[in-house]
C-alpha cells in the first residue's frame, strides 16, 4: 500500500526536535481569554490523541486476524504516529502552557460521550465481534467522525486563529505535521470502509446509520466548546458558525467519497489509496 511508503517518507518527524523557543514569549503575550481558548482546544486534542492511541489496537488485531498483512504493516505506522501526536501535545502543554494539573474540567458532555464511551466501545467490540458490520462501526467512529470531522475542524481553527498573526510557530509546525499524518489515516479509513461496505449487502446502511448517529454529538462538541465564549467578540476573530459549517462540510466530503467508491472493485479502491 502506498500509504506505508508515504508514512516512511513523511511520518518520521520528531516532536522533541520541534523548535518551541518563540512560543513561550508569544503565549505570555496573549490575553487571558485567548490563552483559555487555545488551552481548551489543546486539551481536547491531547485527550483525543490519547484516546485514539489507546483504542486502535483491536482494529489492528482484527485486520491481522484476516491475514491482511499489507494493511497490518501500514497500521503499525498509524499507531506509532498517534503516539507521537500524544507526545507533541503533552510537550507543548508542559513546556509552554505550563498546564501540568488536572485538565479534565475542559472535557464537555458531548466530548466525553464520543471519546470516552463511543470510541472505546466501538473499538473494543472488535475483540469479540470482528464482523464486517462491527468493523464498519469502529472505522466510522475513529476515522470518519473523530479524525475526519472533529480533528480536521480543530486543525482548521488553529490555522485560522494563528497563521495570520505569525504567533506560536512551533505549535503551528507541529499542527502541520500532525495534519499531514492524519490525512493518511483518513485515507486509510476511506479505503477500509470502501472494502467493508462493498463486501456486505448491509454495509452501506450500517455506515450511513453510524455516521448520522455520531454527527449529532460531534456538533455538540463544537457548540459546548463555544458556550465559554462570546460569539460576537470571540478570540482571534473566530465564530462558532464557521466551525459548524466546516464540520458539516467535512461530514459531507466523507460521505461523497464513500458514495463515489460504492460498488467499485477492490483493485480500483486500492489503486486510489
Amino acid at each position: 500500500m502506498r500509504l506505508f511508503q508515504k508514512a516512511k517518507r513523511l511520518g518520521t518527524w520528531d516532536p522533541q526536535a520541534l523548535d518551541l523557543s518563540k512560543d513561550a514569549a508569544d503565549w505570555a503575550g496573549f490575553s487571558e481569554v485567548e490563552r483559555d481558548f487555545l488551552l481548551r482546544t489543546l486539551v481536547l486534542f491531547q485527550a483525543g490523541e490519547e484516546g485514539v492511541t489507546s483504542d486502535l489496537l483491536p482494529l489492528i488485531m482484527a485486520v491481522a486476524a484476516e491475514g491482511r498483512l499489507e494493511e497490518e504493516i501500514y497500521l503499525t505506522s498509524f499507531l506509532w504516529e498517534e503516539a507521537k501526536h500524544v507526545e507533541f501535545f503533552r510537550r507543548w502543554l508542559d513546556e509552554i502552557a505550563l498546564a501540568t494539573g488536572d485538565l479534565a474540567h475542559y472535557l464537555t458532555p458531548s466530548y466525553s460521550h464520543l471519546f470516552l464511551v463511543e470510541l472505546p466501545a466501538s473499538l473494543q467490540a472488535l475483540q469479540t465481534d470482528r464482523s464486517v458490520e462491527a468493523q464498519i462501526r469502529a472505522s466510522v467512529t475513529y476515522n470518519m467522525i473523530i479524525e475526519g470531522v472533529l480533528a480536521e475542524t480543530g486543525y482548521h481553527g488553529f490555522r485560522q486563529s494563528l497563521e495570520a498573526t505569525g504567533k506560536l510557530p512551533g505549535l503551528l509546525d507541529g499542527i502541520r505535521l500532525l495534519s499531514r499524518d492524519e490525512s493518511r489515516h483518513i485515507r486509510y479509513g476511506v479505503f477500509l470502509l470502501d472494502r467493508l461496505i462493498n463486501s456486505s449487502p448491509d454495509g452501506w446502511d450500517v455506515m450511513n446509520q453510524r455516521m448520522n448517529e455520531l454527527f449529532v454529538p460531534a456538533l455538540g462538541v463544537i457548540s459546548e466548546f463555544w458556550e465559554h465564549y462570546d460569539d460576537s467578540n470571540a478570540p482571534f476573530g473566530q465564530r462558532m458558525e464557521t466551525y459548524v459549517e466546516f464540520a458539516g462540510a467535512q461530514f459531507d466530503k466523507r460521505m461523497k467519497v464513500l458514495e463515489r467508491d460504492r460498488g467499485k472493485s477492490l483493485a480500483e479502491i486500492a489503486k486510489a489509496t
